[in-house]
């Protein structure tokens, strides 16, 4: 089952508008506790919506058919989609070239 682009984005822009509303609430915020909370809210959902159907002939569930090859998957796309990200390089990376 994939997502639509209206769905993802939707999402998407929930959750980094309710990561900014927890961190406006509250001026004295980790913001790495609430990034971390908000992950973990996300990985949990994921998983629960990767549930293999059960018939263990699916070819569509057969990706996610274990749990180590659901965790397996799940940071294939985690990889992915931070390096997507805007925020993936930054200037301050202690990898980054400076001239």
């Amino acid at each position: 089952m994939s997502a639509t682009p209206e769905s993802f984005e939707s999402a998407f822009a929930k959750a980094v508008d309710l990561g900014n509303k927890l961190a406006d609430k509250d001026k004295d915020a980790d913001l790495w506790d609430i990034a971390d909370g908000l992950l973990a809210g996300a990985v949990q959902y994921w998983l629960y919506s990767r549930q293999p159907c059960g018939d263990p002939r699916c070819q569509d569930c057969l990706p996610i058919s274990t749990a180590e090859a659901r965790v397996e998957e799940l940071k294939r796309l985690v990889r992915e989609l931070a390096s997507d990200s805007e925020y993936y390089h930054t200037p301050t990376d202690s990898n980054a070239g400076r001239a």
